[in-house]
């Protein structure tokens, strides 16, 4: 595989020689200050190129070039939202990019309760507390229907739970829930949250999944010319959230995404960590189903806290958690194995090890949260590890099949 590394830009805690120094081929960016909806603008994407560069690498891997709320819910400029998209992926193109990550989770991205939790061995780790959410949703948001949503078990502890929340806390999760995607400029207070949520009266999940599919139909044809693989992320969490549907979480959301519009362009970034926190998700076995539209790779291990969905979890380190890391990475190996005898220019599949926890110096240099520069590199490690005895001439794959 080819070991990428993302990177916030000149803002992030993380350089990119650290990123080199750790082991990483390759970056993954984004310019997250360019207003999302917006065409991204050429000098701004060479100068990110500039940037990478000046630290040793390149940049290799988009992540994300952000899908609008108008074109999911297909209100106000979507249609001029889709085609700024359609010019960015050119745009991207002509610099040389050939992979694109987004994601179509509605209004909140990837959602945490904590942001910097306290794991074993006194690790930062982040983590997502059902109760908590729960006390967020009724007691902070104050949702209409949010009590129907959960049932009365959780509704019972969820009061209790606030009830004895300290101020301090309650403030705390308002800021980590609306916290927008990582490194983005963007997050919502509980006014603007609650006006968000509203633009999405209406939209059922069958809705939503055909708004995807529209999506694609559009934007697929030119990433198709211009030699550019766009792989969707998954939900993360893998369930509904705040009543708005959720429509990547698991393996039939991926099949139906894949059969609607059937294009080698049109793939996945499988997120080990997003689906790994249900507990009904095959790994290994939706790597080997759709093995051959899958992109970019998300490496990170989730510890289920107790067998229900949803479910309480944390980020665990890269080899424990319940994900069996093993399997899952001997599984892309394999596809990478029938990339090369099929002559695929893409037969290197972009991995990065995804988040990490904070330890040693992590913890007081103050990065972006889930993106540390010792605990990605001690992830990033101990997964080139499994990669080079997987791949080894006499004890790999390939020696034991024979």
């Amino acid at each position: 595989m080819r070991h990428t590394w993302r990177w916030f830009g000149p803002v992030d805690r993380v350089s990119v020689q650290d990123a080199a120094q750790a082991g990483a081929q390759g970056v993954v960016s984004a310019l997250h200050h360019i207003p999302t909806g917006d065409v991204w603008p050429v000098d701004e994407i060479g100068k990110r190129q500039e940037e990478v560069r000046a630290g040793g690498l390149e940049w290799e891997v988009v992540e994300s070039v952000p899908v609008s709320e108008c074109i999911k819910t297909q209100t106000g400029p979507w249609r001029e939202h889709i085609a700024n998209w359609q010019e960015t992926l050119r745009r991207l193109s002509s610099a040389g990019i050939r992979t694109v990550c987004y994601n179509f989770m509605p209004v909140l991205d990837w959602t945490r309760t904590d942001l910097r939790w306290t794991a074993r061995h006194g690790a930062k780790a982040m983590r997502f507390d059902r109760i908590d959410f729960a006390a967020f949703d009724i007691h902070l948001l104050e949702r209409p229907g949010a009590h129907e949503d959960y049932d009365a078990s959780t509704r019972e502890e969820t009061e209790r739970r606030f009830r004895e929340m300290p101020e301090e806390r309650r403030l705390a999760l308002s800021r980590n829930i609306g916290a927008g995607l990582p490194g983005s400029a963007d997050g919502y207070s509980l006014p603007q949250l609650r006006d968000h949520l509203r633009s999405y009266d209406g939209i059922s999940r069958e809705k939503l999944q055909r708004h995807l599919v529209e999506f694609l139909t559009e934007v697929t044809p030119v990433a198709e010319r211009v030699g550019i693989n766009i792989c969707a992320h998954p939900d993360d969490p893998p369930w509904a959230l705040l009543g708005l549907p959720r429509i990547l979480s698991n393996a039939e959301d991926y099949a139906h995404m894949l059969r609607e519009v059937d294009s080698p362009a049109n793939g996945v970034t499988f997120c080990t960590g997003s689906l790994g926190a249900l507990a009904a998700n095959d790994l290994p076995g939706m790597v080997r189903r759709f093995a051959s539209r899958i992109h970019f790779v998300h490496l990170r291990n989730v510890l289920r806290e107790e067998e229900r969905t949803p479910c309480s979890f944390y980020e665990d380190e890269h080899l424990e958690g319940n994900t069996d890391m093993v399997a899952v990475i001997a599984e892309l190996l394999r596809e990478e194995q029938l990339r090369r005898a099929a002559g695929r220019a893409d037969h290197r599949i972009p991995m990065r090890p995804d988040h990490g926890q904070e330890i040693l110096d992590d913890l007081s240099r103050g990065a972006q949260p889930g993106y540390p520069a010792i605990g990605r590199l001690k992830g990033l490690a101990e997964l080139r590890g499994i990669e080079r005895a997987l791949s080894h001439g006499t004890y790999g794959l390939a020696a034991a099949a024979t």
